[in-house]
């Protein structure tokens, strides 16, 4: 008689050996798989805690002189210099109503008045004379547009001092110094390099197809630029107006060598006036001031600052 060995079927040796035998089926985790998870998952969390405690930290340094300036602007003069601590006990109002009040006999709203004015100008100014400028450097070809681009794109690399001499001289000799016209010319003229290049990127990546048949149909370049070019610059001409108002409202030294009335000072000016090292310094007005004076650029910032990515990403059409 013999003996019938019977073996056991291929998946129920697999499943004794731990071998998984189908694509669904998984080898159970054990103690030690299970421990290494929770060990990555510590170390990671560990990492996650780290990165999130460090940038808060950066995020500190950075916003402290401004937290230290909004809360210097309720403090008296005395408890300013010296005292880098956030609180006081002698917290008012008061050096808000000086700062309104205006100093030698000039109005908070005079110094407000005359940087809206030079900040506004300056932006129709930049936005005006480099979108032409732009359009002609990328559209048209004129002999020696390569020469004129580089001479442009040279001038960035020229600092602002080095031409104060030679400017000055020239808008002195045409009586134009103590007036606003020396800080807006160079805008109206396409003074500003930066705004130039920048426009003349973005242009160059809108499809000349667009020009081709505007041209087609008996468009000329006035009524390509403005039905065609303009609509389609939108996000480069916001960010630049956003970065013209900014350095227009924040020039210090152009205003102070160009203006010499207080009446015709802008707020970075006026807030010098409260420092005067032959008498006693209002610190505590000049805050108010600088807080007064940040508020509209916070404000013109928040409410455009979604633009600035797509203007200066430079991307015309896409799909």
């Amino acid at each position: 008689m013999s003996a019938h060995i019977t073996t056991p079927p291929l998946s129920n040796q697999a499943a004794a050996a731990g071998i998984p035998t189908g694509a669904g089926s998984s080898r159970p985790e054990g103690p030690v798989d299970t421990s290494l998870r929770q060990a990555a998952k510590r170390r990671k969390g560990a990492r996650s805690v780290g990165f999130h405690a460090f940038m808060v930290a950066c995020t500190i340094v950075v916003l402290y002189p401004a937290a230290w300036m909004l809360m210097s602007s309720f403090k008296p003069s005395s408890e300013i210099i010296g005292n880098i601590s956030l609180w006081s006990d002698h917290l008012s109002l008061h050096n808000f109503a000086t700062a309104l009040s205006g100093i030698g006999g000039v109005g908070f709203w005079t110094f407000f008045g005359n940087s809206m004015i030079l900040a506004v100008a300056s932006v129709i100014g930049v936005i005006l004379s480099s979108t032409v400028a732009a359009y002609a450097f990328a559209r048209i070809d004129f002999p020696g547009r390569g020469l004129f681009f580089a001479i442009m794109i040279g001038t960035l690399l020229l600092p602002f001092h080095v031409v104060i001499i030679p400017q000055y001289i020239m808008f002195n000799e045409l009586g134009m110094v103590n007036t606003f016209i020396p800080l807006l010319a160079p805008k109206f003229l396409a003074g500003e390099a930066f705004f130039v290049f920048l426009m003349v990127q973005f242009m160059r990546n809108l499809p000349r197809e667009l020009d081709e048949a505007a041209r087609i149909d008996g468009a000329g370049h006035g009524r390509i630029f403005t039905a065609i070019m303009l609509p389609l610059m939108r996000p480069a001409i916001i960010t630049s107006s956003i970065f013209a108002f900014i350095w227009s409202w924040n020039d210090f030294l152009g205003p102070l060598l160009y203006l010499k009335k207080p009446d015709l000072y802008p707020l970075p000016i006026a807030l010098r006036l409260y420092v005067d090292q032959t008498s006693i310094s209002d610190y505590g007005a000049q805050m108010a001031m600088a807080v007064l004076a940040l508020l509209p650029v916070m404000i013109f910032f928040i409410l455009f600052q979604r633009y600035i990515v797509d203007g200066v990403a430079t991307q015309g059409l896409k799909g």
